[in-house]
């Protein structure tokens, strides 16, 4: 991925290209779920996901004023972050491009489309996150490895995460390893400079375990978290009260002692479910005006009425 086209000519970076609800997930059973940021199409395999040509992409990767305002930011599990325009990947090659340079130990974890004046927030493993303007960071070349986003707590802990937040609405939440999450308001995360420690984000214990994941999220979102057994659960997000930072949060669902959550994406709330409760509620209200005529239309006992 870390050489790969961005563009309708190739989508291998849609899955890192993540805007409101384009979030990857992969369980340990080997399923692919991919969403296409442009068209919304879903895929279920990499490849189909791969030769997919893109016409909504295609048009805004045409749009000059687009591409040269939007940028790629990308982190890494050493927190390093790169900026880089999106101008620089309007030409992409057959066999991909070169998009950073990853020093050794260390691996590409994010990219996320920018429009310069967003705010981006890092979380670690073990439960500290950092939230800094966009324009902390100067745009580079794509060759270029980076500077540093956020500083690690020790030697094994690593980012698990980014956001690009352009609605200072939504709210931040973020979940544990044992099934744990918190929905906290963004403002509770003050802005510091880049590559600094950071803030608690969440109470890490040996009840919650080390922080998985962090999303921005909305009430018109829903929640899929994804076990290493394969168990699945989906959950709307207006369902979660808005906690403290600091906050151990609550149990959003039950792990076994020897599984932990595999994956976690934000998607949006399902029209079809949405449909399906409308008409519902319609043939309830159906029901009850029949059975309404049913009783009108019914013999009525004189003798009652006289008495």
């Amino acid at each position: 991925t870390n050489g790969a086209a961005f563009g309708a000519l190739n989508v291998r970076f849609h899955a890192y290209l993540a805007g409101e609800e384009e979030d990857v997930p992969q369980d340990a059973v080997g399923k692919f779920h991919g969403i296409c940021d442009g068209c919304h199409r879903g895929f279920d395999s990499r490849r189909d996901m791969r030769n997919h040509k893109c016409k909504a992409r295609k048009q805004e990767i045409k749009d000059k004023e687009y591409i040269n305002s939007h940028f790629v930011i990308m982190c890494t599990k050493k927190g390093i972050v790169k900026k880089t325009s999106l101008e620089q990947y309007s030409r992409p090659r057959t066999n991909g491009i070169n998009a950073i340079t990853i020093k050794e130990g260390d691996e590409l974890l994010e990219a996320k489309l920018t429009t310069g004046d967003s705010q981006v927030m890092l979380a670690l493993k073990s439960g500290k996150s950092i939230r800094f303007e966009e324009a902390k960071t100067r745009p580079m070349g794509r060759t270029a490895s980076g500077v540093r986003g956020i500083t690690l707590q020790h030697e094994k802990d690593e980012v698990i995460g980014m956001i690009a937040v352009n609605d200072m609405d939504s709210n931040i939440l973020v979940v544990s390893e044992k099934g744990y999450g918190k929905r906290s308001k963004l403002e509770d995360y003050r802005i510091t400079n880049r590559g600094g420690k950071g803030v608690k984000t969440l109470n890490i214990s040996e009840k919650t375990g080390n922080l998985v994941a962090i999303k921005n999220v909305d009430d018109s979102n829903d929640l899929m978290i994804i076990n290493r057994s394969g168990l699945t659960i989906r959950m709307a997000v207006e369902d979660l009260r808005v906690m403290g930072r600091a906050t151990q949060g609550v149990r959003l669902i039950k792990v076994r002692e020897d599984d932990s959550i595999a994956a976690v994406a934000k998607v949006m709330k399902d029209d079809d479910e949405e449909l399906e409760d409308t008409l519902l509620d319609a043939d309830e209200e159906k029901t009850a005006i029949e059975i309404g005529d049913n009783e009108t239309d019914a013999p009525v006992d004189d003798t009652q009425e006289e008495e």
